[in-house]
């Protein structure tokens, strides 16, 4: 099969990243894999998605990192949605937040002409499109999320940190991999004004439940077609240590990662968020578990497949790429009777 994947820029994406992992393991299973960066799109005149990529073909590699170092030193191509089998939507648009804001939508948008073309595009661009920001999170079950209010009222957001007795995370409503996340507290309750301030000047402010939990860090599980992701036996999955005096667990903003075990708990969580998952077409995605509530559903470009592979010694890029074969197969099979979001998790 032809598989592309989008990532945010060529210059940022990191050899030892997951998207990087993915494309080589596809790449060793002998399929044509293509990286494309969000400003190599573009809208052909005939009505196809035509774009300037980077790929290799006829080498060897000991590792994910050797060949995407290669990748990368390649000269750009071209290739349009006619000849794509899948395109893999992995970039996060959060990351263009104030520097490229016109890149925020534009992978689902070209992702929206190519699934017209017959390409399947994963995760389905339609309900990223929705999942633009973190209020996707609050269509989740109410029995599964922190207390949570989403505002730009200071007086609101007071009242909440009262009920809340002087203790809550305060985030922006866009955003992620731990950026502008603070917890407020009676030490620095004089400072709520100003830090609520600061976090909406770039839209809404999320004030949220504070869990003890927290101290412990989190756990980052993958789903795929809304199922824990498994290889041999053993899950996707990663417990995530906050640095030093830092509540943020993120592995971007230093946190440590640590192997842990699936717990009834944290398969309940997996289950209870499956039916809209599976619903929206969402084919991989990352969920962050504090205690007995999910802090985070990330669907665009969960990290963190290639730590897990190492620290279980498990390939977990291998499932992924199959369960992707297997839709393709299914899309020769049926042809448009199976729709992208029905196929994408199927």
């Amino acid at each position: 099969m032809k598989i592309a994947f989008i990532i945010n820029d060529h210059a940022t994406e990191k050899p030892n990243y997951t998207t990087p992992g993915l494309g080589h393991s596809a790449y060793k299973r002998d399929h044509d894999v293509y990286f494309i960066g969000v400003g190599e799109l573009s809208y052909a005149s005939k009505g196809h998605l035509s774009v300037r990529c980077k790929t290799i073909s006829g080498k060897k590699f000991n590792s994910q990192e050797t060949y995407f170092k290669a990748v990368q030193n390649e000269e750009f191509t071209r290739i349009t949605s006619q000849e794509l089998d899948v395109l893999f939507l992995r970039n996060n648009p959060a990351d263009e937040i104030g520097s490229r804001d016109w890149a925020q939508n534009a992978a689902f948008i070209f992702g929206e002409i190519a699934m017209r073309n017959g390409v399947l595009v994963l995760n389905h661009p339609s309900s990223l499109a929705g999942a633009i920001n973190k209020m996707y999170f609050q269509h989740f079950p109410e029995i599964v999320r922190p207390k949570t209010i989403v505002s730009r009222d200071l007086d609101e957001i007071k009242e909440f940190f009262s009920k809340q007795k002087q203790k809550m995370i305060l985030k922006p409503l866009q955003g992620s991999g731990g950026t502008n996340v603070f917890m407020m507290d009676k030490k620095n309750e004089h400072n709520l004004s100003q830090t609520v301030e600061a976090i909406a000047r770039d839209g809404y402010v999320i004030a949220q439940e504070y869990l003890t939990e927290a101290t412990k860090g989190d756990t980052r599980l993958f789903l795929m077609n809304g199922k824990p992701l498994m290889a041999n036996g053993k899950y996707a999955m990663m417990q995530r240590v906050n640095a030093s005096n830092d509540i943020r667990s993120n592995i971007h903003a230093g946190g440590r990662p640590e192997a842990v075990k699936m717990t009834d708990q944290i398969m309940k969580l997996a289950e209870i968020v499956r039916p809209k998952l599976v619903q929206d077409g969402m084919f991989l995605v990352g969920i962050d578990i504090v205690g007995d509530k999910l802090m985070e559903i990330n669907v665009f470009s969960p990290g963190g497949l290639n730590v897990s592979t190492q620290m279980y010694d498990e390939d977990f890029f291998l499932p992924v790429i199959e369960a992707i074969e297997k839709k393709v197969a299914y899309r020769q099979m049926y042809g448009d009777y199976l729709e992208n979001a029905q196929l994408a998790t199927l």
